[in-house]
């Protein structure tokens, strides 16, 4: 397997910096940059190299991730900022932030009429922020067949399996494939325990069922031992997973999908409550909350 001269990580919030973490551990010789500061120095402490910019953190890189919140982070990111000009002749791109089909694809005519000595690599991430810190993501990846070795180390650090799918942009299809059915078991969750408290149940009783139920898969039962201990600290902030279920939305014609439809119009109305910056089984404390409006 072929060994990455360097690779460089930009963007070190809740999913990248445990990445980055995970790319230094295995070895790799890693340069990570980030817009706020603080997480890439922590990372400099570990012995990553930090950079002052995007540009600059990249001119020596093999493989360059970006994992950033949308796409217009990215696009700022590899035009406004320099990356993509400042990338070695022959990098790969490994784009895993999650943007949608439309905007990869507008990233790969981008990097065919700039760059076209760079490999984009579409991989975005299945998991959350515990599978990100503990290595175990999936990586669904998308690209041309020649990248695959070259980013395989990468992969391999941060996941614990990786999907090839296609070409750049099925990785993004897949990826919002994944989302939704994660957005319905999560909104199932919360409307069967606020369902419990509104039918007047003791909510211990009805968690206790729930656990153990061949229904429960081992990423719900986690969220469930959570909700009964009303932690709602952020793995998956429920802004982020609306956005995530807009993506998948816009790439379908309104009206095509009607409980999607519904599920963000109520997730839109759990983050006008305030509560978007917390992890998305805060639905069941909003709608628990609703009941006692009511």
């Amino acid at each position: 397997m072929t060994q990455a001269r360097q690779v460089a990580v930009l963007g070190l919030g809740g999913m990248g910096t445990p990445m980055a973490g995970n790319i230094l551990r295995a070895g790799l010789p890693t340069v990570v940059w980030n817009r706020h500061p603080e997480p890439a120095r922590g990372l400099g402490d570990q012995g990553a190299e930090v950079a002052d910019s995007p540009a600059d953190a990249v001119r020596r890189a093999d493989v360059v991730v970006t994992m950033v919140t949308d796409a217009d982070a990215v696009r700022s990111i590899a035009t406004d900022q320099g990356m993509l000009a400042a990338m070695a002749e022959g990098a790969v791109w490994a784009q895993m932030s999650t943007i949608g089909v439309t905007e990869t694809e507008r990233l790969a005519r981008l990097v065919a009429a700039e760059r076209p000595d760079v490999v984009l690599v579409d991989a975005p991430v299945a998991g959350s922020r515990g599978p990100a810190e503990q290595g175990k993501l999936v990586v669904l990846a998308s690209g041309p067949e020649q990248a695959r070795e070259r980013v395989a180390p990468v992969f391999d650090a941060v996941g614990q399996r990786t999907v090839w799918v296609g070409p750049a942009g099925a990785g993004s299809r897949l990826k919002l494939v994944n989302n939704l059915l994660l957005a319905f078991v999560a909104e199932g969750l919360a409307a069967a325990v606020a369902f419990g408290d509104a039918l007047g149940m003791d909510r211990p009783a009805v968690l206790g069922a729930l656990q153990g139920s061949p229904l429960v898969s081992p990423w719900a039962a986690e969220k469930l031992e959570r909700i009964g201990r009303d932690d709602y600290s952020t793995q998956y902030p429920l802004a982020l997973a609306l956005k995530d279920v807009n993506l998948a939305l816009r790439e379908v014609g309104v009206g095509r999908f009607p409980a999607a439809e519904s599920l963000a119009k109520e997730w839109q109305w759990v983050v006008d409550q305030g509560f978007g910056a917390e992890d998305l089984t805060v639905v069941t404390r909003a709608l628990s909350r609703l009941g006692e409006v009511v």
